[in-house]
């Protein structure tokens, strides 16, 4: 099974060892695709370390859009032994590898940062081929496999660089040897050599020596595999075509940045933590912002000491009537929860951008679960309203980063926007983001007259109890708004206050904030239902980045002539038990597809609708979830197999 055709499609993937460059050639190539009219989705994984452990990357370019990854491979540039010996056996017939001919004897057991699991794998397989466990034998592999291999000697061509460029301490700089790769890759696919050097002036514009030699070794390194080779036997079909209009390459994390930007979020804590530093770290790098009057605006953006800052900082911001946000992931959110209680108490407006990664604890902190749905869900002691938004892909990541700040403005909530490290490390051509954004600031005031001043003694009832659970809000120190907040219960104005029947009053009045929202909040921030065949009585049920996987799988899957439909739901809590169970109407197989252990979608879906899940296709090895094994288990279940519980375990 390939969902690849022979035409202007390929699934790519470069890989070496942190810190030596992996990233920026990965984000090169894909520039350099997008630049000759390709759509463009790229997959980042990286060990929690700073350097020297195996990084890859894949890219997979189509003349039509694309939002999830494959498991296979058609084309793998390497630059050291490690990524050979742990990519190459996936590498599909018909496809290349490109590595240092220099590293051919390199033996397995040489190689430090395979793990003992992986080297267990690697050496079984091919001690089961008979085959020699250094380099050679894995290239051997993959050619029994029908893949053709390209051998560079990489550091030859550096000095011949160097020379070239009259410059005898370019021979020293290793780092080229990653444009090296990449050009060799754009080389033998037949696309332009002008697209690779305008990517590279994108991403080394601003350092003029490093732009120069890098320049210079891709040159070479494109002409050398048309000269040094016979590429004939290179099957693929890429026919370049125009650059993509209206498109751009953008990663989740600066998609949900911008969305904060353009939401008008103009403050921001964090404490540094994967995958979400990211998005602060690029507003950092963007803190000022051009405005459509021509006059600069600004974001503050604040790192702070440990997470309950973060978050009791982000809240008191709040309070002046700043829209603010704090990002982090599960054991950063862990310490916000007590002050995530105190935000639902005093009605203070907060987007906590949630970015999830593998648990518990310290977990798999560079790799990738949806496993906090529930932690989100139930985070804080005492009953207090929240709302919880999981955006699908990355275009979603950028209008819910907008929506998250309406929703909390208008209802006067905590607003928790779920994404995760898949989402967050993907770089992906997405549609222009459109610049008609509406700002929703609900009760908000920041002016009050004197005779509004209705509480005792002239003070202002910011928790008043009118027809609507949602009061007046007023930004802390508005003239004739004196008012209070504590983390106790309290009167209409602030003050603490143990009286029982104000208790039932206010319980009341907060908690009736998620009937509002659940009757106000659009059907389509609700849940979607993706309809392949409107007959069709089997639905497929999910969130988060699973969505782009799902709709690929089903594509194919209609393709023959087995529908399904794909429930994705967005807003989890309060959960939209009517939508979900018009959706579910009348069906007869629901496959639950999460990336967790417990299924814990399916468990809300049964509590909230009383539909019982049939099959459950789960993942949790760190891996994001591909269109490939998607597509088979589906297939699997839909074949008659009664195996009630698929636990998928792709990736590397």
């Amino acid at each position: 099974m390939s969902f690849l055709s022979n035409v202007n499609t390929i699934s790519w993937l470069i890989g070496g060892p942190q810190g030596s460059g992996v990233d920026s050639a990965a984000n090169i190539f894909a520039k350099t695709c997008a630049k000759q009219g390709f759509h463009i989705f790229g997959k980042r994984e990286f060990y929690s370390n700073i350097k020297g452990e195996h990084s890859y990357f894949t890219i997979r370019l189509s003349e039509k859009p694309v939002s999830s990854h494959l498991e296979e491979i058609n084309m793998l540039v390497s630059f050291d032994a490690e990524t050979v010996f742990r990519h190459a056996d996936k590498v599909a017939p018909g496809g290349v590898i490109i590595y240092d001919s220099s590293l051919a004897e390199t033996v397995l057991e040489e190689v430090p940062t395979i793990d003992l699991e992986a080297n267990k794998r690697i050496c079984k397989l091919l001690k089961d081929s008979g085959l020699s466990l250094n380099l050679s034998g894995m290239l051997d592999l993959a050619k029994s496999n029908g893949c053709i291999v390209y051998g560079l000697p990489y550091f030859d061509m550096i000095e011949t660089v160097a020379k070239n460029m009259n410059d005898p301490k370019l021979s020293k700089l290793s780092r080229v040897v990653n444009v090296m790769a990449i050009s060799a890759s754009i080389s033998l696919l037949g696309i332009n050599k002008d697209k690779i050097i305008g990517a590279i002036e994108e991403v080394f514009g601003s350092k003029p020596k490093l732009l120069a030699s890098n320049i210079e070794a891709a040159q070479y390194a494109y002409s050398y595999i048309k000269t040094k080779f016979d590429t004939k036997n290179v099957k693929f079909n890429i026919i370049p075509k125009e650059a993509l209009k209206n498109y751009l390459l953008i990663s989740g994390s600066q998609a949900a940045a911008i969305g904060k930007i353009l939401g008008g979020c103009r403050f921001q804590t964090y404490y540094p933590i994967t995958p979400a530093s990211d998005e602060s770290e690029f507003l950092e790098s963007n803190q000022i912002i051009e405005q459509a009057d021509g006059k600069n605006g600004s974001i503050v953006v604040v790192q702070t000491e440990d997470e309950i800052a973060a978050i009791t900082m982000a809240i008191g911001a709040s309070l002046t009537g700043v829209r603010t946000a704090t990002a982090t992931s599960g054991p950063g959110f862990s310490l916000m929860a007590e002050a995530l209680g105190w935000a639902g108490m005093n009605e203070v407006p907060l987007v906590v951008t949630m970015y999830q990664r593998a648990g518990p604890s310290t977990g798999l902190p560079t790799r990738h679960e949806q496993s906090d749905l529930l932690f989100a869900i139930n985070a804080g002691h005492g009953d207090f309203p929240k709302i919880v938004l999981a955006s699908g892909d990355i275009e979603e990541a950028f209008y819910d980063s907008i929506k998250a700040f309406n929703f909390a403005e208008i209802y006067q909530l905590p607003v928790i926007h779920l994404l995760d490290k898949a989402i967050s490390s993907s770089i992906q051509t997405c549609k222009n983001f459109s610049n008609e954004l509406k700002i929703e600031r609900g009760k908000f005031k920041n002016v009050i007259d004197k005779n509004q001043s209705e509480g005792t003694a002239g003070h202002f009832q910011r928790f008043k109890f009118e027809d609507s659970p949602i009061s007046t809000r007023v930004p802390i120190g508005t003239e004739n708004a004196i008012f209070w907040n504590t983390g106790d219960e309290h009167s209409e104005e602030g003050h603490i206050s143990e009286d029982p029947e104000n208790r039932i009053k206010m319980m009341d009045k907060r908690m009736k904030k998620l009937d509002v929202a659940l009757e106000k909040i659009a059907e389509d921030d609700k849940a979607v239902c993706y309809d392949f065949d409107s007959n069709s009585n089997g639905v497929v049920i999910s969130w988060g980045s699973t969505k782009g996987a799902i709709l690929e799988a089903l594509e194919k899957l209609s393709e023959e002539g087995k529908k399904l439909r794909f429930i994705q739901i967005r807003l989890l809590h309060p959960f939209p038990t009517k939508t979900v169970k018009k959706f579910l109407m009348d069906t007869k197989l629901v496959i639950d597809v999460e990336m967790n252990y417990s299924s814990q979608l399916g468990s809300l879906v049964q509590q909230n609708t009383g539909r019982e899940i049939d099959n459950r296709i789960v993942k949790y090895n760190g891996r994001p979830i591909s269109s490939t094994e998607i597509y088979i288990a589906l297939k699997t279940i839909l074949s008659g197999n009664n195996e009630k519980r698929i636990v998928l375990d792709g990736g590397t």
